[in-house]
């Protein structure tokens, strides 16, 4: 069995923004993070306005990479000035989605999520997570566990929630094409919807008519929830 730091136990970051929030303006552009497993992307959209902004971090589906989710989310995070901070899992697939254990890729998040939360003018009622299949997943995951650092969980065709601690209540959407075979709408993101829907959770769930992937509109829609 894998070995779990106890501060990583059911996928606890134990992660807060400073106080006061930090008000030094980022310089826009793209920025590549060290981090003991893979580097992570950092996007900071043009003009932003002094005060705080939203930090979405997004987890990218098995066997991609942190460039895939920037390429999804970007031209949202664009118009609505919205910090976009992209990790990659070390293996194939997120540590908790592999076996329900979160440890290098958690802990990795946690290091790279200090960082830019201690540099960075990041509202701490808008910092959310978000992720396509796999990665949405994980980001249900770890969503639900830092419920009271994570307000808004984006769901993008996920499989399943991995097992862990959930603390308290932020906003949950949940996307899925009908046509996705991989896995299958009927199968998982209605089936999660609905779970979370009984255990108390505000979930916006809609369904799409394509595949595996995640259209524009859509997209957008979930982005409102940035705002």
């Amino acid at each position: 069995m894998r070995t779990v730091a106890p501060e990583l136990s059911g996928g606890v970051l134990d992660v807060r923004p400073p106080h006061p929030v930090r008000a030094a303006t980022p310089r826009p552009g793209l920025h590549r993070l060290a981090t003991p497993t893979r580097p992570a992307l950092l996007y900071v959209p043009d003009r932003l306005p002094l005060q705080p902004r939203p930090l979405l971090v997004a987890f990218h589906q098995a066997g991609g990479a942190p460039r895939d989710m920037l390429a999804l989310l970007r031209t949202e995070a664009e118009r609505r000035g919205v910090l976009l901070l992209a990790p990659g899992a070390a293996r194939l697939t997120w540590d908790a989605v592999r076996d329900d254990a979160y440890g290098a890729d958690a802990a990795a998040l946690r290091r790279t999520l200090t960082a830019v939360l201690g540099r960075l003018p990041v509202d701490p009622d808008r910092i959310a997570v978000a992720g396509s299949a796999e990665g949405a997943s994980y980001a249900l995951g770890l969503g639900l566990a830092n419920g009271d650092l994570f307000t808004r969980v984006l769901a993008y065709s996920p499989g399943r929630i991995p097992a862990g601690r959930r603390t308290g209540r932020p906003t949950v959407f949940i996307s899925h094409g009908i046509r996705d075979t991989v896995p299958p709408a009927a199968l998982t993101g209605r089936r999660v919807a609905a779970e979370l829907e009984e255990d108390g959770y505000h979930v916006d769930y809609a369904e799409h008519p394509h595949g595996h992937g995640t259209p524009a509109n859509v997209v957008r829609m979930s982005a409102e929830l940035l705002d």
